[in-house]
């Protein structure tokens, strides 16, 4: 017999990235009194890690709950990156509604798109949430009216069609039914979540079925199962099996050794939970994503999408440079071998292979950001490797054609800018789809254009648009190879021999491109010291000091003026290095440097 837990109601809230999601939550903690009323707390408490704060992205989804009249909402906050979709697709599964955040400037964006598109496919009841209306160019009006076109080109249903809208400023706290009424605080929203978005439903007296939809790790219990409570109920010390839908073979007897659920930004303990209550397992050695949790007596699993595939791979290697080892602290294949297996044990979206070279290991994953932000981590744990040019991973099609994956890329810019936009993503194989006016002097531009060609361009693309350009990009399936596209105009500048930079030989280096170095920086010979302003790489000897006669000082030296250094961010590094380059990370420094050091290899290597 199926019956709904009123008290409950579990929402996720989706939306494009930067569109508020992370400072609604943060509202709706606040006035639901999870915080003492003289508890200082920092903004965006829900992005726990470094990389979440300093970026301002949300990169995993949180679980939370709040308490309004009574009723225990579950919130989970998703990513709003196309990198991080894979983890949005999987928590939808646990909820029963969801709230859509939509820009009052911006409206509807490709993310907003595919967030949405998961939610209909799952039938699930929409709230959208018109969030900055505090800004002064909102247009709260026409955002909605393209939210519901948004809607009707993903085929809703008419009662998905009919969903509340709410307008809210969650930077100011406040959220309202009507544009016309008088902002107070969040109390229109909550109430609009009781009663629009049904209760959980299950049969609490069939056996136990609990499907896993996200993982969380600790470094103390291991792996963290979190899922919510489909039928049954879920008891301290019950005997289990685990299951899989995707793996029939698979059936694990375990026995549940803690359980906790969640009450605010907390986990809590529980000795059980019943239908419809978002619980959090540990104690399970090898527990994955999509495995269900059931009664020995009836191991059903409860069917589960399949994860997106991986777009992009690189390699992670050993790091063979004459400076390896002098900064990190874990350098060894097995070190970097056990981290990557490790990481697969929070991020599905993820594959690792080994390949041919045991110092090598192949990592493939949702884009360049998904590649980067681990390995930034690494980097701060105190890893040191080296990592070779990101390359797209293309397939066959049933003819045994090649095909590559495509990205649907909206470009909006100044529009004394469009010109050059259109002819450098026309060079990287992109077909321009729409072109239309938006307001405040800017124009919309809508392109098809290979993964392949967005590698490397977006900072080429904020020096064209002078910093104003704002590009989005969502995965649009497969298609036939589009051709070669020549990556990069210009040839590296390579260091002659190793020592320490010096202000002299910099000097004469600098006429040649954009220097990456300062004085007084260790270089070898093979390593990348800059940007040549020729097609060509070329080398030089930036260790050459003066020679001294008795008629000319050393003090001459310091009238040389040098230009202050372009300095590489991650990002930048991954995107300027070249097929035959790598890059060298280590927790202190990134370098560029050539694949082959010595110059009469790398000439011969290029001759062949």
């Amino acid at each position: 017999m199926r019956t709904k837990r009123e008290e409950i109601r579990n929402i996720a809230i989706i939306a494009h990235v930067d569109h508020g999601k992370t400072t609604l939550v943060d509202k709706l903690l606040k006035q639901s009194g999870v915080f003492r009323a003289n508890q200082e707390v920092q903004e965006r408490v829900m992005d726990s890690n470094d990389i979440e704060r300093e970026r301002g992205i949300t990169i995993l989804s949180k679980n939370t709950a709040v308490f309004y009249k009574d009723k225990k909402i579950n919130i989970i906050d998703t990513p709003g990156h196309a990198d991080f979709g894979g983890e949005v697709e999987r928590v939808l599964k646990m909820v029963n509604g969801v709230i859509l955040v939509v820009d009052a400037f911006e409206g509807a964006m490709p993310q907003t798109k595919f967030v949405l598109m998961k939610a209909l496919d799952l039938d699930l009841p929409v709230i959208v949430c018109i969030n900055k209306i505090d800004r002064p160019e909102a247009r709260p009006a026409e955002v909605i009216d393209e939210v519901l076109e948004l809607l009707m080109d993903l085929g809703a249903s008419d009662e998905q069609l009919d969903c509340p809208f709410v307008y809210a400023s969650a930077k100011d706290g406040y959220a309202l039914r009507d544009l016309s009424d008088e902002p107070g605080d969040m109390t229109p929203l909550f109430e609009t979540i009781l009663d629009y978005i049904p209760a959980p439903e299950g049969d609490p007296k069939a056996s136990t079925q609990v499907l896993i939809s996200t993982i969380d790790y600790n470094e103390y219990v291991g792996r963290i199962g979190v899922g919510k409570v489909d039928n049954g109920c879920l008891r301290i010390n019950q005997e289990a099996v685990v299951v899989n839908a995707h793996e029939p073979g698979k059936q694990k007897k375990v026995r549940i050794s803690k359980l906790y659920e969640f009450d605010g930004l907390n986990k809590v303990d529980v000795s059980e939970a019943g239908i419809g209550s978002i619980v959090a397992i540990s104690g399970i050695a090898d527990i994955h994503i999509g495995d269900t949790i059931c009664d020995p007596d009836n191991p059903v699993p409860i069917p589960f999408q399949k994860i997106s595939e991986p777009t992009i791979a690189m390699n992670f290697m050993v790091n063979d440079s004459p400076l390896a080892g002098q900064e990190g602290k874990y350098l060894t294949s097995r070190h970097i071998r056990d981290r990557l297996f490790r990481e697969l044990n929070t991020d599905v979206s993820l594959r690792v292979e080994e390949t041919e070279n045991a110092d090598s290991y192949k990592v493939s994953g949702r884009g360049e950001l998904h590649l980067s932000v681990l390995i930034e981590n690494m980097r701060r744990e105190g890893y040191e490797f080296a990592v070779s040019k990101a390359e797209v991973l293309y397939h066959q099609d049933e003819k045994g054609h090649k095909t590559e994956p495509m990205e649907l890329a909206y470009v909006d810019v100044p529009d004394e800018f469009t010109g050059v936009v259109i002819e450098k993503l026309s060079q990287r194989k992109g077909n321009l789809l729409n072109m239309g006016s938006i307001s405040g002097g800017y124009t919309r531009l809508e392109f098809d254009i290979p993964s392949r060609g967005l590698i490397g361009y977006r900072n080429e693309f904020l020096t064209d648009t002078k910093g104003n350009g704002i590009i989005n990009t969502i995965f649009n399936g497969y298609a036939p190879y589009k051709g070669d596209i020549q990556y990069r105009k210009q040839g590296s500048l390579i260091a002659f021999e190793a020592g320490e930079a010096v202000t002299y030989g910099l000097f004469s280096a600098q006429d040649r491109g954009t220097l990456f170095i300062g004085p007084g920086e260790r270089v070898y010979s093979g390593m990348v010291i800059g940007q040549s302003a020729k097609p060509e790489d070329i080398e030089l000897n930036v260790c050459k000091k003066k020679h001294l006669t008795n008629t000319r000082s050393s003090s001459a030296d310091e009238a040389l003026t040098l230009t202050p250094p372009k300095i590489l961010s991650l990002e930048q590094a991954l995107e300027f290095i070249d097929t035959d380059e790598l890059l060298e990370v280590t927790p202190k420094s990134l370098r560029i440097r050539k694949r082959i050091l010595d110059p009469t290899l790398r000439k011969r290597s290029q001759r062949k």
